[in-house]
């Protein structure tokens, strides 16, 4: 018998089935995984099929050994892994990667055992084998009699001498138990309290359950219960034998929605992202593939989790660019998750208060289902919002970041015993360092970007490489030393809040400088949740999906900053962003405020965030990209290439520039625009970067997009090329 292995080397020139012979002395299975000789060593592989011919004339080589008791790649993800290399144009070696946890590739992770101790037989004979006086013998026989314990707990309460005298004289046995790493998390509920469901979230389930389309939105304001109805549907494919996958955008929100599911569900959960160590991804791993755990929650990895017989995928604010995968293995997440719902026969939910256009432009369509939610569970409905024109500030003499307004509502809630949330989606404490006499703006050596300042260190960082530099005090291109600082960032906010509101008032912050630390983000959210801080600063991490019973008032500072960014999509980020920091005021039985700062009071987008006008909005960006022929009526392909010698990147790019025009006179009609140019960060990492950038009518995507792929791959010449569809980053 012979097995088409690919061998787990990342490399375009070896990414091709080889095949290799079957020993008749082990059982081999598809989806396994192997050791075989490749060149002059041993590496892994996995098995995708057996047959009983090769496809070459070359001398077989036996395969070495076969790594694990079972395939470790089931019947499904070897099918989505065809898919996937066909639709993303994925080595077939990097999809397979993304199922299995990395670091058991190469063994590098295993089973956490601990010595484990228990009586060697009844207690009362036990005890007849040791004298009275002996009290801590006694004392330790006690303490197993109902069941036993590890080792290292008994250590700490008894003599390890008294221990290992009790083992010797064979009254206690040891023995290896394993021992499942569990991941961190908010305090757990043993029990949630049975909740009724209000008519609009029964109408909404009743609307998804009876929805013959395979994707269903549902769109929910903030506060609505959103979350009570994923748990109400996975509750009913539950009682069905069957199972789940539950999908949130940010890492820190993962911790947040386990509390509330494991309240309803138990241990038949399991969590999996990129912030859990390597045991416990390893151990989460093993209990969904074992079929232990029947619900898996987390970030966008965990829509890969080996569960079998799925009866739902819900996927919360599915309108987040992290669903998009812009690194290698690039991929699109509702994608994948359409593929594992076709195969189980299963729904796709899509949750958001603010849609992504396209999904509700598909809902509109009736391409896929619809559910709303229009009010919240609150009796106190949406926090009223206040547009505060920074400009009008300044010329009345306030030069804080703080309007007059905020200020006295910040002062108002604290002196209430309420909490605020403060948004600014900037972190550092200056965004960067400049020479006021000659116009320098120290940038790091390694990317074409400007330095952040942060004064906590006391240093200028790239928040691209993260390569740390001194401050300035002097110019070093005019030795000025007349240096300004650029825009305020979270850290300089927390600075100006501690003085407005005083040494007495808890501030916390919340952005990647604070949670780089493994269990910063519980740290942080269970503080504030127990009301131990009384203000919360932060980025993008605070906006969404977060329920605070005692936040009463957000301030968004800085509301225009990502309004005028040269991105299609910069209004609707904009609205997503702000529509969903407001939701995080007054989401139980008091009532809240938001106060969102701009210099640009007038534009549209802050009428339709004002009133809560999803619909409003979503018209008037639609008609904007169809007059100017954006998705979702194009589609965006960018061709990035990257080298870190930039002649070679340059000559790359016009290589393939001169193929792809071909291909333009072949599908002229199809092209709407076509234009290469430096990458508008021209330098990431050392690397030069130029793109070419496409937009193209939807009618031959799929051929149009396959002959790019083939003309990149024919032309990359030593370079990175990455063909991106619809980049959720132009930059």
């Amino acid at each position: 018998m012979i097995a088409k292995v690919i061998v787990d080397i990342s490399n375009s020139e070896v990414d091709k089935i080889f095949d290799y012979l079957i020993p008749s002395n082990f059982e081999l299975s598809v989806g396994d995984r192997v050791l075989v000789p490749f060149g002059s060593r041993s590496i892994e592989g996995f098995c995708i099929k057996i047959t009983d011919y090769s496809d070459g004339n070359f001398t077989l080589k036996p395969i070495i050994k076969k790594l694990d008791e079972k395939p470790l790649i089931k019947k499904e993800m070897l099918e989505l892994a065809d898919f996937m290399r066909e639709k993303f144009y994925l080595r077939f070696v990097d999809v397979l990667r993304l199922f299995i946890p990395s670091k058991l590739r190469g063994n590098k992770v295993k089973a956490l055992q601990r010595e484990y101790c228990t009586l060697a037989g009844d207690i009362e004979s036990l005890k007849s084998l040791i004298s009275p006086r002996a009290k801590s013998q006694l004392a330790i026989i006690d303490r197993l009699k109902d069941s036993g314990e590890y080792l290292t707990v008994l250590n700490t309460e008894f003599s390890p001498s008294v221990i290992n005298s009790l083992v010797q004289k064979g009254i206690i046995i040891k023995s290896k138990q394993e021992v499942l790493r569990k991941p961190a998390s908010e305090n757990d509920n043993k029990c949630a309290d049975k909740v009724l469901l209000t008519d609009t979230q029964k109408k909404a389930i009743e609307q998804i359950n009876s929805c013959d389309k395979r994707v269903v939105l549902l769109h929910g304001v903030t506060g609505s219960g959103k979350t009570e109805v994923y748990m109400s549907l996975i509750e009913n494919v539950l009682q069905q034998g069957k199972t789940a996958i539950a999908l949130v955008p940010e890492i820190s929100l993962t911790p947040q929605i386990m509390r509330v599911f494991r309240a309803r569900f138990g241990d038949d959960i399991a969590m999996l992202h990129s912030g859990l160590s390597d045991g416990e991804r390893y151990d989460e791993w093993r209990r969904i593939f074992e079929g232990d755990a029947k619900i898996v929650v987390g970030a966008r990895s965990a829509i890969f989790a080996p569960l079998e017989n799925l009866g739902i995928i819900i996927i919360d604010e599915e309108h987040d660019s992290s669903y998009i995968s812009e690194s290698n293995p690039r991929f699109r997440t509702l994608e994948v998750a359409e593929f594992r719902a076709h195969y189980n026969n299963c729904k796709v939910i899509l949750g958001s208060a603010t849609p992504s256009v396209e999904s509700y432009n598909n809902a509109r369509l009736n391409r896929i289902g619809l559910a709303e939610m229009n009010k919240r569970i609150s009796i106190n409905g949406m926090p009223e919002i206040q547009i505060i024109d920074m400009a009008k500030e300044l010329h009345t003499g306030n030069f804080s970041v703080f309007s007059n307004e905020l200020k006295e509502k910040l002062l108002e809630t604290i002196s209430n015993g309420n909490q605020a949330m403060i948004f600014i989606n900037r972190r550092g404490y200056a965004s960067y360092m400049q020479c006021k006499s000659c116009g320098y703006i120290a940038k790091c050596s390694d990317c074409d970007i400007a330095l952040t300042y942060h004064k906590e260190d006391n240093m200028l960082k790239c928040h691209y490489c993260g390569k740390k530099f001194k401050p300035l005090d002097i110019c070093p291109n005019c030795h000025s030393e007349s240096i300004k600082q650029g825009k305020i960032g979270t850290e300089k906010v927390v600075r100006e809040l501690q003085t407005l509101l005083g040494d007495n008032v808890k501030i916390l912050r919340m952005d990647n400088d604070t949670t780089a630390t493994k269990t910063a983000y519980l740290d942080i959210l269970g503080a504030f949740r127990r009301g131990e801080a009384q203000v919360l600063v932060g980025t993008q991490m605070i906006v969404k999906g977060h329920d605070f019973p005692n936040v009463t008032l957000v301030g968004v500072l800085d509301a225009d900053m990502s309004l005028y960014f040269s991105d299609y999509r910069s209004c609707e980020r904009t609205y997503q962003l702000i529509t969903q920091v407001s939701g995080r005021a007054g989401r139980k039985d008091k009532c809240g405020q938001v106060i969102i700062q701009t210099y640009s009071p007038k534009h549209y987008l802050f009428n339709f965030v004002k009133n809560y006008d999803y619909k409003g909005f979503f018209e008037k960006e639609l008609n904007t990209r169809q007059v100017t022929n954006f998705p979702p009526f194009t589609t965006i392909i960018r061709v990035l290439v990257t080298n870190e010698v930039e002649e070679k990147s340059l000559n790359c790019t016009k290589k393939i520039y001169d193929n792809l025009k071909e291909l333009k006179l072949e599908y002229d009609r199809e092209f709407v625009y076509m234009q290469a140019m430096k990458s508008p960060i021209n330098k990431i990492q050392n690397k030069y970067r130029y793109q070419i950038v496409l937009r193209i009518k939807r009618t031959f995507e799929t051929e149009i997009v396959g002959k790019i792929y083939k003309i990149v791959d024919n032309n990359k010449q030593g370079n990175s090329v990455f063909v991106e569809i619809n980049p959720q980053n132009m930059s």
